[in-house]
């Protein structure tokens, strides 16, 4: 009988256990994606989106587990397996100085914001409710208030923008969503109004040449939107906002995870009047109407495999241009306007399978469809855009070293629908890339992450990008990072400057005549943290950046009423520094960041300031915050000289904002008074030549809309 006994014992001891656990925040009860877990004799594994780890083979005994993330103290606990209901809950509680502990994932390493070689900037989800409450309807002004970059205006009636970062052309720039690339070419001029911020969990931001990341385009830099994921609590979240200028914001979002199955679902509806502040006649605010509804379906399918999938539809149109036309006082004299209606539908997948906690394979999938007219009297620009991204990495995790090695293909084809005689713009491009990564903790005070691309580019050839970075803890509190690498862009017919003109009398781009944008960079800062006591954190950034992009694509007018997109013999070269520092002080915080930016195109002999770059600015934010009751915020921006593309300067000039919102439990209300003093273009400017019925529109480098006072509520369940 003892034989058997210690038989069935024995027995017992070999089983092997399943054991689920989920990290939390110990005071909002949230997930915590990419927390690390360790097992005593097991090896150390990461929470998923949820915040849950699976540690699948685990026999039954007594195991110290120990449990961290960044920004939260770690915790240490002993437990005994099986352990009841197979699954427990680890709650962890935040630590004192949480200023840059944040989990980012554009660098396709995933590390955290302090520890990862590649200088990121991110915009964090209580940055972006703070801005979403401005400007609910789309993401321009929380990327327009960033240190070096500057949301350009490029439709003075349809308010179309781009994205420039450090003094470049908002092509240059490359918009990914989740990591997939689905806002280029012909869809990229209103890819920054078609992107509410309520989705967003946070925003990461890499300037200088980051083509090696996910190919061509990035030369600027890139910006990586990303998405909420659901959590097993139900998160239930409603905004509805108006605005003094005629606007009406309605969005919701629904998300959370069952067992095996989790859903998000981000539904919005945007509409505004056509607003002319004063007495101007064109409209700073154009009619529109937009519809986005965007499921997505997260699957686990097993303790190592999950599968997500989702779908995008947006449906806008939007009117601008003389408010007397716009508003059925039509004549001879008042009948210019600008219509843009659009559609797009975009598909994502993806797929990752852990072999195990070292190695793990992903594939990706999507799918961008796009359809535009832009119609003005007596001319219309008809168009489609098909985009396909596939891409497969295999990761493979060492003691301090983290290898990717990965291939990817993309696809873009333009058609247009003529309604006249003129040469088509229709073009397809196809990109095979294959690319290589190694993140290496070198020892405790240097680490480095290198990578190196090579794609090749159906009709323009071979590219070849290395990207090197490295990180210096040169003492506890001042760290370095130097970097640089190589960028390239594929010649289109969509620039900011053919948009300004909706691509009238543009000549089609060929292989024939052009040739691949090529550049490279160098980014060089240092920063400082110093905790002063308890209440009061400061932290310094110094960033020096060099960017040069040869033979660059300009447009010119070689033949009366034709342009022509060609590849310059010269050069264009952005050079300055950025300076930010931020004071946390009990309740208060201040933000301070300066952009010096020096642009110039240089052709031969000539040298040419490059337009639309602000050569000076300052941003300015005061928060006075009472967690979860009150904020109150005070913003002011100053916009120095800049050169226009008709060779006259555009004038200086300051803009302030009042923000306040008071929290309930589940709502709050929120009011902002967003540029009290109506700095205003039209006020010290004029924004077009010639006629109200043939206008010929000037560069937009200030506001037109002036004062504008937003409110509303906002309600999470």
């Amino acid at each position: 009988m003892g034989f058997l006994l210690a038989l069935c014992l024995s027995i017992t001891g070999m089983a092997q256990h399943i054991v689920t656990i989920r990290i939390q925040d110990a005071k909002t009860k949230e997930s915590l994606p990419a927390a690390t877990l360790s097992l005593s004799g097991q090896p150390t594994a990461q929470a998923d989106s949820a915040g849950i780890v699976r540690l699948p083979g685990v026999g039954a005994g007594r195991y110290t587990l120990q449990a961290g993330h960044v920004g939260y103290r770690t915790s240490s606990m002993l437990i005994e397996v099986p352990v009841p209901g197979d699954s427990l809950t680890i709650e962890l509680e935040p630590a004192a100085d949480e200023m840059g502990e944040v989990v980012v994932s554009s660098t396709r390493s995933n590390g955290t914001l302090r520890n990862i070689p590649t200088r990121v900037e991110v915009i964090n989800g209580e940055e972006l409710e703070e801005k979403g409450n401005m400007k609910p309807g789309d993401i321009r002004m929380m990327l327009n208030e960033t240190t070096g970059i500057q949301t350009q205006q490029v439709s003075a009636t349809s308010a179309n923008s781009s994205i420039r970062i450090q003094g470049l052309d908002g092509r240059y720039t490359q918009i990914l969503k989740d990591g997939f690339p689905l806002y280029a070419g012909f869809s990229g001029g209103l890819g920054l109004l078609q992107t509410p911020p309520l989705d967003l969990k946070q925003v990461e931001i890499i300037k200088g040449a980051s083509s090696t990341l996910y190919g061509g385009g990035a030369i600027a830099g890139l910006v990586n939107l990303i998405s909420r994921t659901p959590t097993p609590d139900r998160e239930l979240r409603f905004l509805v906002n108006g605005t003094s200028a005629g606007g009406l914001d309605i969005n919701g979002y629904y998300g959370q995870q069952f067992s095996h199955a989790g859903l998000t679902l981000y539904a919005s509806q945007n509409s505004s009047r056509a607003y002319a502040p004063g007495n101007t006649i064109f409209t700073a605010i154009p009619r529109t109407q937009r519809n986005v509804l965007e499921p997505k379906l997260f699957l686990d399918l097993g303790p190592r495999t999950k599968l997500i999938a989702g779908v995008s539809t947006t449906f806008e149109n939007r009117m601008g241009g003389d408010i007397l036309f716009l508003d059925g006082h039509s004549d001879s004299t008042h009948s210019y306007y600008e219509r843009n209606k659009s559609s797009r539908v975009s598909t994502v997948f993806s797929f990752d399978h852990a072999f195990d906690s070292h190695s793990s394979v992903t594939f990706k999938n999507s799918f961008n469809s796009f359809d535009r007219v832009i119609t003005i009297p007596g001319y219309s620009f008809d168009g489609s855009q098909g985009s396909t991204y596939s891409e497969a990495t295999y990761h493979r995790r060492g003691d301090g070293s983290h290898w990717i090695v990965g291939l990817n293909l993309y696809t873009d084809a333009f058609r247009e629908h003529p309604h006249a005689s003129f040469p088509s713009r229709n073009y397809s491009q196809t990109t095979i890339g294959a690319f290589l990564q190694n993140s290496w903790k070198v020892n405790a005070w240097l680490q480095t992450e290198a990578g190196v691309r090579s794609d090749y580019v159906a009709d323009y050839g071979w590219v070849i990008l290395p990207r090197v970075t490295a990180l210096f803890r040169l003492t506890p509190s001042l760290t370095s990072r130097l970097g640089g690498g190589l960028g390239y862009k594929t010649p289109t017919i969509f620039t900011e400057e053919t948009e300004r003109i909706q691509f009238q009398n543009v000549l089609p781009v060929s292989p024939d005549s052009n040739r691949l944008e090529r550049s490279y960079g160098l980014n060089w800062d240092l920063t400082y943290r110093w905790r002063v006591s308890d209440d009061v954190n400061v932290s310094f950034n110094q960033l020096f950046f060099y960017t040069r992009i040869d033979r660059p694509l300009e447009l010119r007018n070689y033949n009366p009423g034709l342009y022509h997109l060609v590849n310059v013999p010269g050069y264009i070269d952005s050079k300055g520094w950025e300076t930010n520092v931020r004071v946390a002080y009990d309740d208060f915080k201040w933000y301070i960041g300066y952009t010096f930016t020096d642009a110039h195109l240089k052709e031969g002999p000539t040298i040419l300031e490059n337009p639309l770059t602000v050569r000076n600015r300052l941003n300015n934010i005061l928060m006075y915050e009472v967690e979860d009751k009150l904020k109150i915020g005070f913003e002011a921006y100053y916009y120095g000289w800049q050169t226009l593309t008709d060779g006259t300067q555009g004038k200086p000039y300051w803009t302030f904002g009042l923000m306040g919102e008071k929290l309930w439990g589940h709502f709050s209300l929120f009011v902002n008074f967003e540029n009290f003093t109506d700095t205003r273009q039209t006020r010290f400017d004029t924004i077009y030549t010639g006629t109200v019925t043939h206008p010929v529109f000037r560069d937009i480098y200030a506001p037109l809309d002036g004062f504008v006072v937003n409110g509303g509520i906002k309600i999470k369940v």
